[in-house]
């Protein structure tokens, strides 16, 4: 595939995983919007980025807003003239059991990660699909079934599985490729936050003692997906595994998650 000249919308990209993902689609010739709510980091990410990569601009949009999701879509082609490869990476965590939570935690949590995610889908569909072009999810591994700690997390990284299967079967003839990236446990930039029990913002625990993704792996198991015009990525190893108990032995890796509820939560 070549991706030179192509044009692509990272949403969440002022940092993390969506910062270095426009990195390495700009390696390749792709013209990258950024996007982000926090215009700061928007625009320090965009300059520091642009200096080497000149096809890079960005422009601030709180998706949760449909308005701004479809100026957001609409700026982009005001800008480029066309549209080719969305990646949906905006979301947010969460951390707390269930019967801890603020019912707002759920409300914050699927605000971003599903509505975020439709609100800027839907008007950028059709320029999508007259390029015949790349529709990408970033899930986790977190949506494969619910784990512990994080109940309306993996809710919301399921809902996304199944819009992606519905419209894959509404535009399978359409030309459009829809992609699922199921991401697992990754580094994280020092300042990254989660949504508490009680519904406020929390810094989320270092992770460097545990085995974790690099962000650059990340960023290249997407590409990669959007070379090979695949489905379902799932990452790492024990993703792969935890994707086939669950379809083959539910009731066993059940047991195995009681088992390990704190481990997973200090992961997590």
């Amino acid at each position: 595939m070549d991706f030179k000249g192509k044009v692509a919308i990272i949403s969440g990209s002022s940092q993390g995983i969506g910062k270095t993902t426009a990195v390495e689609l700009a390696k390749l010739g792709v013209k990258v919007i950024l996007n982000g709510r926090n215009e700061e980091r928007l625009e320090k990410a965009i300059l520091e980025l642009s200096e080497t990569y000149p096809n890079v601009t960005g422009f601030v949009a709180d998706l949760t807003n449909p308005e701004q999701a479809k100026l957001l879509v609409k700026k982009t082609i005001s800008h480029f003239g066309r549209l080719d490869i969305l990646i949906n990476n905006a979301g947010i965590s969460m951390r707390g059991d269930f019967s801890d939570l603020n019912p707002d935690v759920f409300t914050q949590v699927f605000n971003t990660n599903v509505l975020g995610v439709t609100n800027l889908t839907i008007p950028a569909m059709n320029y999508l699909k007259e390029n015949n072009g790349h529709l990408i999810f970033v899930s986790s591994l977190a949506g494969i079934r619910g784990l512990p700690g994080l109940s309306a997390y993996c809710s919301s990284k399921t809902a996304l599985r199944t819009i992606a299967e519905s419209i894959r079967i509404e535009e399978a003839k359409s030309g459009l490729h829809v992609g699922l990236i199921q991401v697992g446990i990754t580094e994280i930039e020092f300042d990254k936050q989660t949504i508490g029990a009680n519904g406020e913002l929390q810094t989320i625990s270092d992770r460097s003692k545990f085995k974790v993704m690099s962000m650059e792996s990340v960023a290249k198991s997407i590409i990669k997906n959007i070379q090979k015009r695949k489905f379902i990525s799932t990452l790492t190893g024990i993703g792969k595994l935890n994707a086939l108990m669950q379809t083959l032995m539910p009731n066993l890796l059940e047991k195995i998650l009681i088992k390990s509820i704190d481990k997973i939560k200090a992961r997590s």
